[in-house]
């Protein structure tokens, strides 16, 4: 009776392992942004933190010309679904980027924004990028 259960238990083990290599659907991912206020800004996606938040770093310092120390990882979100990237600027002139992340859609992300754009000492708020929870950046109307 062992033997048939060890036996049984084996083919089911078998049988999953089979099935798992046979499944057919997309990693989920995860996007990091890193920024050096006033400079620079990289984003990038992907499916592991460390290899995702260092990418976005070494692209804020390909595009700031500062180093790590300067190109500071602001978010690691996942799964990322449907993102934006907001530029905000303070009353006082200083500016940054702003992020929001894992809306389930387009409506939904445009609400978030539009609470977090929601303050008396911004002056300019708005998305300048977005992506698709399927990392496509889509293209913004004027």
């Amino acid at each position: 009776m062992r033997l048939l259960s060890a036996l049984l238990c084996s083919l089911i083990l078998a049988h999953a392992a089979s099935a798992k290599d046979k499944l057919d659907f997309t990693p989920l991912q995860g996007v990091a942004f890193a920024q050096a206020p006033e400079a620079g800004l990289g984003v990038c996606f992907g499916e592991d933190a460390v290899d995702t938040i260092s990418c976005a770093q070494t692209r804020c310092m390909d595009e700031s010309g500062l180093g790590p120390e300067d190109c500071v990882v602001d978010l690691w979100c996942f799964p990322h679904r449907w993102v934006a990237d907001i530029a905000m600027l303070h009353q006082e002139g200083i500016h940054w980027h702003g992020f929001v992340c894992d809306a389930m859609d387009r409506p939904e992300l445009e609400a978030l924004v539009a609470t977090k754009c929601d303050s008396e000492r911004l002056i300019e708020c708005s998305i300048v990028q977005m992506w698709d929870d399927d990392g496509n950046e889509i293209a913004l109307e004027e």
